[in-house]
């Protein structure tokens, strides 16, 4: 692990003002970020398994990197994500037309960049490497427990722990979650995903193109190259199969179901599987503990928001801290980080829920709703540009309109004193 090791003096305990618990990405860059900020931090984390998935970092995820220091690193290894097209293959008698977005619609490059996560945790890793303010344990947590004005952790190796605020950023099945006694709502849907790298024989040309099919999305992310990632969600017997079919077999299916717009495919090695499921806990906070990332929300892997909430929550919490240094873990903490990111969790979760559930609805005004809805975003183009624009950074759709609204306020005021 990066950092220095931090393992010792199991006799007398360690003390840290800050110990994030977690070695995924929203762990490291929780860590990251309190070292950066000037606290004595400790990162808890055995190794992580290898991860050949890939994420789309939208909007504040590419700022949060940048002031971390590790975006100028990553920004060789990335693709540029500048079209976002929606088509409607479900097939169903009330369909939508296709929808395509373009960053430069509203002013931008690019609505942010795809990621290998392994490129990803390897530039977290050599950034918290140099930073003198991090250290890590590679054990795990074994229990949790608040003590007066701190929180005493016992690790499996018998490491010893006080800190002033813990950090739970050990995913959805969260030690951190379930020994500080917050509770979880669980989900799950009658689908599952497969996730896979490929490489193709047409230039993606920087565009993402998501199939919304009568089972769930089919989402073609561009990579470096004419390479891309794909996400695939269907029913549950199709994704169980889909991983021991032959490589051929599985690379035309993949070209079949894109309709062949980026030619010939090849399927890479490092196809991965799982069940479709959402949760969030009934609290982002409680004594002395935050959660953040997957051990606070998780949903379908749909719309690029896991990791990009995940690391809002990282930078949430950071800053909560920093405004409060005596006590990095005082209740005012908590208040206001739970504040700060109420309203961007709960509407980023309910509209991923909503849109996997209308694909699945086979009731007809389901379908006209969905379909009337994008009809909408492609036809009318203050709502389409609002729309990205909240795609790309929560409340900053709201913060584009209200100078026009003030300008036909303006307008309106000197209609009336002529």
């Amino acid at each position: 692990m990066s950092g220095r090791y931090a393992g010792r003096a199991k006799e007398n305990g360690v003390k840290r003002e800050i110990v994030v618990v977690g070695g995924g990405l929203a762990g490291h860059a929780a860590a990251l970020g309190f070292a950066r900020a000037g606290f004595d931090t400790l990162l808890l984390a055995p190794e992580p398994p290898a991860d050949s998935r890939t994420t789309a970092l939208i909007g504040p995820s590419l700022d949060i990197l940048d002031e971390l220091g590790v975006w100028p690193v990553l920004r060789q290894k990335a693709q540029d994500l500048c079209v976002m097209r929606l088509v409607d293959d479900t097939g169903r008698l009330l369909r939508a037309p296709t929808a395509e977005f373009r960053a430069s619609e509203i002013g931008l490059h690019a609505f942010g960049a795809n990621v290998a996560n392994s490129d990803l945790l390897a530039a977290l890793r050599g950034a918290g490497g140099r930073d003198a303010g991090l250290e890590t344990l590679p054990d795990t947590l074994e229990t949790l427990e608040p003590k007066g004005g701190c929180v005493r952790l016992r690790t499996r190796g018998g490491t010893i722990i006080e800190a002033a605020l813990v950090v739970g950023a050990d995913g959805r099945r969260s030690t951190v979650r379930d020994q500080a006694g917050i509770g979880q709502r669980r989900w799950s849907y009658p689908q599952g995903a497969v996730v896979l790298n490929m490489r193709h024989e047409g230039d993606h040309g920087a565009t993402s193109t998501e199939f919304h099919t009568r089972h769930g999305p089919f989402t073609q992310v561009p990579l470096p190259g004419r390479r891309s990632s794909l996400v695939w969600v269907d029913e549950p017997r199709v994704m169980e199969l889909l991983p021991d079919l032959e490589p051929e077999r599985l690379s035309r299916l993949v070209e079949e179901r894109m309709h062949s717009i980026l030619g010939r495919i090849e399927i890479e090695p490092g196809i991965q599987s799982f069940p479709m499921s959402g949760g969030h806990a009934h609290m982002l906070a409680a004594s002395r503990v935050a959660l953040v990332g997957e051990a606070a929300h998780h949903f379908p892997p749909i719309g690029a928001q896991g990791l990009n909430l995940g690391l809002r929550d990282a930078a949430a919490i950071v800053e909560a801290a920093s405004g409060h240094r005596d006590d990095p873990g005082a209740d005012t903490v908590l208040a206001a980080y739970r504040a700060a990111r109420r309203i961007d969790v709960t509407t980023r979760s309910n509209g991923i829920d909503l849109l996997n559930r209308s694909l699945l609805a086979d009731f007809l005004p389901s379908q006209w709703a969905r379909a009337a809805g994008l009809s909408a975003l492609t036809a009318v183009g203050p709502l389409r540009r609002f729309a990205m624009r909240e795609g790309v950074s929560p409340g900053s759709g709201l913060r584009a309109l209200l100078p026009a609204v003030l300008q036909g306020d303006r307008g309106r005021a000197l209609q009336r004193e002529r």
